[in-house]
């Protein structure tokens, strides 16, 4: 179960991030979310191995059981480590890359970078980089001469919204850049609380299996009896 949560934690940093990758270009954010969905395949493999040797009382495994688990321990630590380093970096990422997204804004004809505009600002209901009258500095607002923004900075209450300036109340108010920032910082602060809280269960499982493994050497149903090697 632990590792079904894993992955899907990995996979949902996968799923946004796409949404929001023309705002940052800086793709080693994603090393957490790739070594997050590693360890929880690696995990179900450890809990089958630690179920096994459990069944079977075996020490061997329960030893291997709990090195690895150890091991995975210290690379979710390391996980949470690049994950603020890399929370930390976000914002500078966003403002080097936002400006350019938006000036390749190209209403008449929409591209790549033109339907990202367009759904973060219907998703986040924001309007430009830091309010609506950025828009007035972009090359499509100069070219198309309507004093108009993107209809998708149209609050979705408003009935009949064109976008035009004059009517500014039926704008988004709010601009993009902070609301893409916090988005994509909630985005690594779930990795990061899915990697402390795992790795808290993973030391509930080392100390499980290392009390198995004590009890398994004090048991004295497998003490040697006899010297020619018979046991109990």
């Amino acid at each position: 179960a632990a590792a079904g949560i894993l992955c899907y934690v990995g996979a949902y940093v996968f799923i946004t991030y796409d949404d929001y990758d023309h705002f940052f270009e800086d793709v080693y954010t994603l090393i957490p979310a790739v070594i997050i969905i590693a360890v929880g395949a690696l995990l179900f493999i450890i809990g089958l191995i630690g179920c096994c040797a459990t069944i079977r009382e075996s020490r061997c495994g329960l030893a291997t059981f709990v090195i690895i688990l150890l091991l995975v321990f210290v690379t979710e630590v390391a996980v949470v480590v690049l994950g603020y380093i890399y929370r930390a970096k976000v914002e500078d990422g966003v403002d080097h890359s936002i400006q350019k997204v938006y000036n390749k804004y190209n209403g008449t004809n929409p591209d790549a970078a033109s339907r990202a505009i367009d759904y973060i600002q219907r998703q986040l209901h924001c309007c430009g980089i830091h309010n609506y009258s950025d828009w007035k500095n972009t090359t499509w607002f100069i070219e198309a001469k309507n004093n108009s923004v993107p209809l998708s900075c149209c609050k979705a209450n408003i009935i009949n919204c064109t976008g035009t300036l004059s009517r500014p109340g039926d704008l988004y108010s709010e601009g993009c850049e902070a609301l893409v920032v916090k988005k994509l910082q909630e985005i690594m602060m779930y990795v990061i609380w899915a990697a402390l809280a795992f790795a808290a269960i993973q030391m509930l499982g080392m100390l499980c299996a290392c009390v198995v493994l004590c009890r398994r050497s004090r048991d004295p149903a497998y003490e040697l009896l006899i010297t020619g090697g018979t046991y109990a």
